[in-house]
């Protein structure tokens, strides 16, 4: 097979050598902005990222093959991938130890009040708080219960939390207390003490939580959205944060990133931001490297 290989993999050069004593033949882009290194007519499979985003699928008219090095398929054209028959994987799992840990910390760091700590540090100021809480007895409702999702329960579930998952396959699984579908949601969220977005951003899920739904959330809840920025509602989210100052939220995704300087988010203090870094951990190079070398393997082609 011929592969193009991209940047997005880390350790791309470090295993091309090991590709092509199976058989394949590459070549190497390190950025995929830049111009293609083959004609495009030359690849039966990719390894890439966003590469779509610079060089139109539709130049690849041998295309059978693609491995992402995301977890998410938002970057690629979906239907035209279906109805080609182009055989497709993501970064299933690779990512998803360090987003729940993240997860679970956006959490404690609002529960623990760490940030007014460590401001305190900084002043070197003794001050007591009193108004400190506890995950343990908390709902915690994931929507979306993948790899993330269902790692971020795994995590829940050791601070004696109520795991509720709502996925658009529901099922039974010893993580959660239930699974809910998809349909369900209305009637979980009032429930939620803390809600963690862990969807993929399809047609279906843009705009997901939307004003009413933030509306049913508790006054006092937390919002963590380590999923996709267009998931949730942007104004109607700047409004319930606006008016509901124990509502808290962390994000770490954003429908427009970066998010420009003067985005009021920046200053809320009920809104804890991070730079869509929730994926990164030490271990993720090693699980990618496997996962696609895994998959070359098997693939067939």
């Amino acid at each position: 097979m011929n592969i193009l290989i991209t940047g997005a993999w880390p350790d791309a050069k470090k295993h091309i050598e090991q590709i092509e004593a199976m058989g394949h033949c590459t070549v190497f882009l390190q950025n995929e902005a830049d111009a293609l290194p083959c004609d495009p007519t030359w690849p039966v499979g990719l390894i890439c990222n966003g590469l779509f985003l610079h060089h139109p699928i539709e130049q690849f008219r041998n295309l059978r093959f693609i491995q992402l090095t995301s977890a998410g398929f938002d970057r690629v054209p979906m239907d035209y991938v279906q109805s080609h028959g182009i055989e497709i994987h993501n970064a299933r799992g690779v990512y998803s130890a360090p987003m729940a840990e993240f997860a679970v910390g956006s959490v404690l760091q609002i529960y623990k009040q760490f940030p007014f700590f460590r401001e305190n540090q900084k002043a070197h100021r003794w001050e007591k708080r009193r108004d400190l809480r506890e995950l343990t007895g908390r709902t915690v409702v994931i929507l979306g219960c993948g790899s993330v999702g269902t790692e971020c329960a795994k995590r829940f579930r050791v601070f004696a939390c109520k795991l509720i998952g709502v996925d658009i396959y529901p099922r039974q699984d010893e993580r959660f207390d239930e699974i809910l579908p998809l349909t369900a949601l209305d009637e979980t969220l009032p429930a939620a003490d803390v809600l963690i977005l862990t969807v993929p951003l399809t047609d279906e899920t843009r705009g997901l939580i939307n004003a009413a739904r933030l509306a049913a959330m508790k006054p006092d809840a937390t919002l963590v959205n380590i999923s996709r920025g267009a998931v949730i509602d942007e104004p109607a989210l700047l409004a319930r944060l606006r008016t509901t100052p124990a509502f808290t939220a962390a994000l770490d995704v954003f429908g427009e990133e970066p998010i420009a300087p003067n985005s009021p988010l920046w200053t809320f203090p009920n809104v804890y931001i991070t730079p869509h870094n929730c994926f990164s951990g030490e271990n993720n190079s090693l699980r990618l490297n496997k996962l696609i070398v895994n998959r070359i393997v098997a693939t067939g082609l």
